[in-house]
């Protein structure tokens, strides 16, 4: 990856992590999902005026050509919103990223559901709003606002569209321009699908840059990078390489940093690896003992206790089933770390999620704890597995099949596993599998890993290296 990249997710995941995080789509984010960009949208309604689409740059005043040659009419232009960004798209994968992220606030030009699909789609409640009343009420419980600050394709007429609405905005949608003003102040800007035409946003720009000058915040925008075409003149490459370098210092007015990519699909590679980082900072602990062998009972809690505090120490976030023999010394140690820096205890710190033990709905337990399974998973970059037996119904000891599950839910969704091999039962089978397979030069310190994994297993290693052993091999995946 590009350094460029690189220090653009190390920003963002940096803001992120402290809740200053937003993001700004504009219609080209929305392409990705298969809507028509606003030429082919207003195609028609160019023919119909006898102009060419082609040779049209302001299509805000396209559109108020329209509106104008039919008396002040927009009914067609509504109802082609209606009938263009009603359609059944499937979401992007961008879409899919960033509501998987804890994103809180969105700001958004486009009429289509998309942002709001995918928030609701990963279990978040949206508060959507797209008229001024709606800035007044808050939503209960929501995970994220989303500002659509032209418009939602169900209230077409009320949509901004035409030259008319933008002149008006400033007067009719005040609040709006007050709100966004507030967060380009407090929070840290990514722009994706903008092209910065929008002169809503470039009065609202200009206004914040005037009044805070050289101390503006900083934002950022990611941009396709002008490409020569297959039968373009070598001078015309090169004005149009000049206008982007032009285009890029005036974003820099603004406070707004512009980060080029060669294809769109580098875009993606950035959010996903802003995701990977995040999920790395929370942890699945996997585990469940009646015997302990070959360690005593006091020994092994004492082990999970000052692993689960030193990992909450180092600010991981950790997840735990409650497993059985194991889930007590992981709370303790959790609990007691939060308490000793004075922190009130919350899911940024713990998250528990002790499994159903009786059937009482119409799914079947086995079926439950699987999606219960799947669901821990997929909050965590990284899951360790500590010991795993338990008592069957003729009670005799047995290997643990829910960590089995837990640990190929795990390897299937991308988690780092790390079986902790010496303390037996099952993590001794999954560490032996995880060292069959394990490919350093998938990971950036993929060689300084391979011997600590090693360790982790290795005949002679006791749970005090074990613990040491651990909080090295984390800062390193």
């Amino acid at each position: 990856m590009k350094k460029e990249h690189t220090r653009l997710i190390e920003t963002l995941s940096k803001e992120m992590a402290e809740g200053n995080l937003a993001i700004f789509a504009g219609a080209g984010f929305s392409q990705g999902a298969g809507f028509v960009n606003w030429k082919t949208l207003l195609k028609p309604i160019a023919d119909e005026l006898d102009l060419d689409i082609d040779k049209e740059t302001d299509l805000v005043a396209l559109a108020q050509y329209h509106s104008n040659a039919n008396g002040a009419n927009r009914s067609k232009l509504d109802q082609m919103l209606v009938t263009e960004f009603s359609a059944k798209v499937k979401l992007t994968d961008n879409h899919k990223i960033l509501a998987r992220l804890p994103i809180q606030t969105y700001w958004t030009t486009n009429y289509d559901k998309l942002i709001e699909t995918a928030l609701e789609n990963n279990e978040k409640v949206a508060d959507v709003k797209h008229t001024v009343k709606q800035l007044a009420t808050t939503k209960p419980k929501r995970d994220a606002v989303v500002y659509k600050m032209h418009g939602d394709v169900e209230h077409a007429s009320e949509a901004v569209l035409i030259r008319d609405d933008y002149e008006r905005y400033h007067v009719k949608m005040q609040p709006y321009i007050t709100a966004l003003s507030g967060d380009l102040i407090a929070k840290t800007f990514l722009f994706l699908g903008f092209s910065f035409t929008d002169p809503n946003l470039d009065y609202i720009l200009s206004r914040v840059r005037i009044q805070y000058a050289k101390h503006q915040r900083q934002h950022y925008c990611i941009l396709r990078k002008v490409s020569q075409g297959k039968d373009e003149d070598q001078a015309e490459f090169e004005y149009k390489v000049r206008k982007e370098e032009l285009f890029k210092q005036e974003l820099l007015r603004f406070g707004i940093k512009a980060v080029y990519v060669d294809d769109f699909s580098e875009i993606t590679a950035i959010l996903q690896e802003i995701e990977h980082r995040h999920k790395r900072k929370t942890i699945f602990i996997s585990g469940a003992a009646h015997d302990y062998s070959p360690w005593t009972e006091a020994e092994s809690e004492r082990f999970v206790y000052k692993l689960s505090k030193a990992i909450s120490k180092d600010q991981y976030r950790v997840i735990s089933g409650f497993g059985l023999g194991i889930g007590s010394a992981v709370i303790s140690g959790v609990i007691e770390q939060t308490i000793m820096n004075g922190h009130r205890l919350d899911s940024d710190q713990l998250i528990l999620r002790p499994f159903p033990q009786s059937q009482s709905g119409e799914r079947p337990l086995k079926d439950l704890w699987t999606e219960y399974r799947r669901d821990m998973l997929a909050h965590a970059g990284i899951a360790i597995f500590l010991f795993g037996n338990k008592l069957n119904q003729d009670g005799d000891v047995v290997l643990s099949n829910g960590m089995r599950e837990e640990f190929d839910l795990a390897v299937a969704g991308g988690v780092f596993v790390i079986p902790v091999g010496i303390t037996g039962s099952i993590s001794a089978d999954l560490w032996k599998e995880v060292m069959a397979t394990y490919d350093e030069t998938k990971y950036e310190y993929g060689k300084k890993i391979t011997p600590l994994l090693q360790e982790l297993g290795a005949e002679g290693t006791d749970l005090t290296q074990a613990h040491n052993v651990i909080l090295n091999l984390l800062p390193l995946i």
